[in-house]
């Protein structure tokens, strides 16, 4: 269609459609700003993603011969760690570096060490467990730190949360199957799964099982430790300094565990094993920065969810490399955890967003009744006549 004086009259313009190119352009708009507006939980699951890596590197280096222990480890992480966090706060001028400030020195000693008992249960874990187990027992970890922080830092803790605390223990039951509670079921698997091999590929007995869940479960306890001191520094400490004193701690007393146990040093010579140290080094960094970036972008509830995608990469990289599948109470006990956490989540969320909903009716009360002061204080007449006389100087 043609327009004598105008030229060319643009048909989609008529139909009310808009071009192709337009379409395209708002739709690669609309995307990035579901992008942009969910960058903080993206950053969290990959941090979660870096995580269940690094447990498929400790589990491959579990079991080669003779296996690499988990405090050696722990060492050759936290050297790399301390090394970099100690670079950043130097070039970033950010004060104390290396010990952190002298009023929090003493809580950053306790963070440190509560870390290498948390890092070292998880680590000793995947000896014997699966990393799907693992991951899911680490879940324990935050319904505890809130029993915790109700405890020492007088935090809010309802019946609710600490019932859903109490029966995600059902979970860890299933997931050990201790041999006096299931007998010989603790050791028999369905025709899909497989069972767990410890060190060096030998299948784990019902025994190992059980002391790998007990260590496991250790390591919540100075993780849950860890965590709650973390809180009580609050922001009187750079995060690198909660970082670099978790390093640092890991260095002291990494040496002195294997000295007190004769564990003996493990020399890796070939390239494979080095790589995969250097592996476990960058992918626990990896998840530090990662999730650290992604909690500053994100609210407290929806992060926490995120945090919960790590059991799906544990089970799939678990399938990927390891071949495996879950037992059935495996899978049963992982959902009431599950379960269990989410629901603390959602209640702390829900919480959170009825307090702001209470502050917000508040000022809005404030707010009206003020304006309802404001209408009475000039309802007659005769007030506003002197209040006209007071605005033009007439005091007559």
């Amino acid at each position: 269609m043609t327009n004598s004086l105008e030229g060319p009259v643009d048909n989609t313009r008529l139909s009310g459609r808009q071009p192709p190119n337009a379409t395209l352009r708002l739709s690669i708009r609309r995307y990035a700003e579901t992008f942009d507006n969910n960058t903080g939980l993206l950053l969290i699951a990959l941090s979660q993603a870096f995580m269940s890596l690094m447990g498929v590197f400790v589990k491959k280096l579990n079991a080669i011969d003779p296996p690499v222990p988990p405090v050696e480890l722990i060492w050759l992480r936290m050297v790399m760690t301390w090394a970099v966090c100690v670079a950043y706060m130097s070039i970033s001028n950010v004060p104390d570096p290396i010990l952190g400030p002298k009023e929090i020195r003493l809580l950053l000693a306790v963070r440190g060490l509560a870390g290498f008992v948390g890092l070292f249960g998880t680590y000793y874990a995947l000896q014997y467990l699966s990393l799907s187990d693992t991951t899911v027992l680490s879940f324990l970890t935050p319904m505890c730190t809130a029993v915790t922080g109700a405890l020492f830092l007088k935090e809010h803790l309802t019946i609710k949360q600490a019932l859903a605390s109490a029966f995600s223990f059902v979970g860890v039951i299933l997931i050990a199957r201790p041999e006096f509670l299931f007998g010989q079921m603790s050791n028999k698997y369905s025709d899909d799964a497989t069972p767990d091999f410890g060190r060096e590929g030998e299948i784990v007995s019902s025994s190992q099982r059980l002391g790998a869940v007990g260590v496991a479960l250790l390591g919540v306890v100075g993780l849950t430790t860890a965590y709650t001191t973390i809180r009580a520094i609050g922001k009187r400490a750079h995060p690198m300094h909660n970082l670099a004193a978790f390093a640092l701690v890991c260095i002291i007393i990494g040496p002195i565990a294997m000295l007190l146990t004769n564990t003996p040093v493990i020399f890796l010579k070939d390239a494979v094993s080095i790589t995969m140290v250097l592996a476990v080094s960058l992918c626990g960094f990896g998840a530090q920065m990662t999730m650290t970036t992604g909690l500053q972008r994100e609210t407290a509830g929806r992060g926490t969810i995120a945090i919960y995608v790590q059991v799906i990469f544990a089970m799939l990289f678990e399938r990927i490399f390891f071949h495996t599948v879950p037992p059935p109470l495996s899978l049963l006990g992982t959902a009431i955890i599950l379960s269990s956490a989410v629901y603390v989540a959602l209640s702390k969320n829900k919480a959170a967003n009825e307090g702001d909903d209470i502050r917000l009716t508040n000022d809005l009360n404030l707010e009206q009744g003020l304006l309802a002061n404001e209408e009475e204080s000039i309802d007659s007449p005769s007030e506003l006549v002197e209040l006209d006389k007071l605005s033009r100087g007439d005091s007559s």
